[in-house]
């Protein structure tokens, strides 16, 4: 199924699917990124699913953005609703079905994404080698197979046929931020009692939570980290609505004043919110690579997944992996039940590196 490499002639329509989540789209724009750096005259289209379509929306790269909500079709599958499955993939097919594509990316490796590049009707569709079952049935043909971990690299094998090689990989994420954005940022920060720009108080993001509960680290050890740093540090927790309780533990513990933006924001305005910041402490999970792509230092903690595999490929960010012997197994629960890994990491060593990075 694997055909020799082609190159896209100018104005070949290529078609991406990424539909979720957070930090694997923002992953893929690496993807988009090299192709229209290596191809400029290629027309980019993403069909990707809300919320991660706001990260999109001023991308330079992309010259269209098709938005389907897969949420509405896991809902369904979950509750066994063959009708409302089949009206979610008539709906993505008269949303493809309104373009003509030349190639189709599949840079997701789902069965259902693989069903969507095949209702998208290029004659030319690649698909990555990742460990999800079934996807290979709906391309006409593989990317090769990589040793490399990281999943950038690995998304990045999709434009091996298109003549785009591993040597010519250029790391970096996309989010673009417009400049009312960054207006409304500094607007927000005055509003909430936040100096910006002032060396001696630096602006301190806090993220407690991840969608894995087995990434979480105790909600009291970020008090217990944070306690030890100067009080001129401004300290501001940022997350979902549901992180509220987590975060209040993290601020009793912590046992000084600080700031919980938690629920205030979508993706778009946290993300400019964190191009103002000077750090952001967070776990594995979507804000971390927001961060990233917007030029704001991280320092990340680590335990069921490895930063050899999912971390940030740019300067500027620092991990903590997990001393435990049970650690990147890479798995949503912990199999133990115990969340060991993440437990293992010292308030004391992440207060340290915390401290040595504020300075």
């Amino acid at each position: 199924m694997q055909k020799k490499n082609i190159e896209p002639a100018d104005g070949t329509r290529i078609l991406i699917v990424r539909l979720s989540a957070i930090g694997d789209v923002l992953h893929a724009t690496a993807v988009t990124h090299n192709l229209k750096r290596i191809y400029p005259n290629c027309h980019l289209t993403w069909l990707v699913s809300p919320p991660a379509d706001s990260l999109l929306k001023n991308n330079p790269d992309i010259d269209e953005l098709l938005v389907w909500d897969r949420r509405i079709i896991d809902k369904a599958f979950a509750r066994k609703k063959l009708g409302t499955v089949l009206h979610c993939l008539k709906e993505a097919k008269a949303l493809l079905a309104a373009h003509e594509f030349d190639i189709a990316l599949d840079i997701q490796g789902l069965f259902l994404s693989g069903i969507l590049t095949k209702l998208s009707g290029a004659p030319r569709r690649i698909g990555i080698h990742e460990r999800h079952e079934g996807n290979f049935l709906f391309m006409s043909e593989m990317a090769p197979d990589t040793s490399e971990p990281h999943k950038i690299r690995r998304y990045m094998t999709a434009l091996e046929p298109l003549g785009i090689t591993a040597d010519k990989f250029q790391p970096g994420l996309v989010l673009t931020l417009t400049d009312s954005q960054r207006a409304w940022a500094k607007e927000f920060w005055q509003d909430h009692g936040i100096e910006l720009g002032n060396k001696s108080r630096p602006l301190l993001l806090v993220n407690t939570r991840t969608t894995w509960p087995d990434k979480n680290w105790p909600a009291r050890n970020f008090g217990l980290a944070l306690r030890q740093l100067t009080p001129a540090v401004q300290i501001v927790f940022t997350g979902a609505p549901n992180d509220v309780p987590y975060i209040k533990e993290a601020q009793q513990e912590l046992g000084r004043p600080s700031l919980s933006i938690a629920g205030e924001t979508n993706l778009s305005e946290l993300a400019a919110l964190f191009a103002e910041a000077d750090l952001l402490l967070t776990g594995d999970t979507g804000p971390l690579y927001i961060a990233e792509a917007v030029g704001l230092t991280t320092l990340s903690l680590w335990g069921p997944t490895h930063p050899s595999i999912y971390g940030p490929l740019t300067a500027g960010h620092h991990f903590i992996l997990s001393p435990h012997n049970c650690t990147a197994c890479c798995k949503t629960k912990c199999r133990h039940k115990t969340n060991a890994c993440m437990n293992a990491i010292s308030p004391a060593i992440v207060a340290k590196e915390l401290i040595s990075l504020l300075k």
